[in-house]
């Protein structure tokens, strides 16, 4: 997708187009409850984009349960799309993910992942993120990820 679909909403059109978790999440850097969002146990395949801006963020091929009630991924599809910030808050030092272009706030990246895919954990928030399934990603403009999926079928 041309990254000028990317642009961030104003404010008055996000707290029209999202629910009040997703601006919570999204905006205010909010955490939601775990084992009980969207995605935590999702298993369909496809990939996982920002809510507010659509841009590509994750693979469900990167996805598995790390047991901490939130989506975990090993890596994200490119390091291009997140940003990352020291986050002091609640008596601990954590690297927060945010989107690059939407700046949304994501969730955070520990170094406690899976040791044989590089180590990482993306522990990201189901309200910050929609999901297209492979079957949609063509329809949705996303055409360029089905490579990943026929791919891993030919394996």
């Amino acid at each position: 997708m041309d990254k000028k679909n990317y642009m961030k909403p104003s404010k008055e059109e996000l707290q029209k187009k999202l629910t009040p978790l997703q601006y919570k999440v999204t905006q205010e850097s909010a955490t939601e409850t775990p084992f009980s969002n969207e995605y935590w146990d999702h298993k369909k395949e496809g990939i996982y984009v920002d809510i507010v801006t659509g841009e590509p963020l994750f693979s469900s091929l990167h996805k598995y349960d790390a047991g901490c009630g939130w989506p975990s991924f090993t890596t994200p599809l490119t390091k291009e799309s997140l940003q990352e910030k020291k986050d002091r808050s609640h008596g601990m030092i954590r690297t927060e993910v945010r989107s690059k272009h939407g700046d949304s706030h994501l969730g955070h990246v520990f170094e406690d992942g899976l040791k044989d895919k590089g180590g990482l954990r993306y522990c990201i928030n189901s309200a910050a993120l929609r999901f297209i399934a492979v079957e949609d990603l063509e329809k949705e403009g996303y055409e360029e990820y089905l490579q990943f999926f026929k791919d891993r079928k030919k394996k």
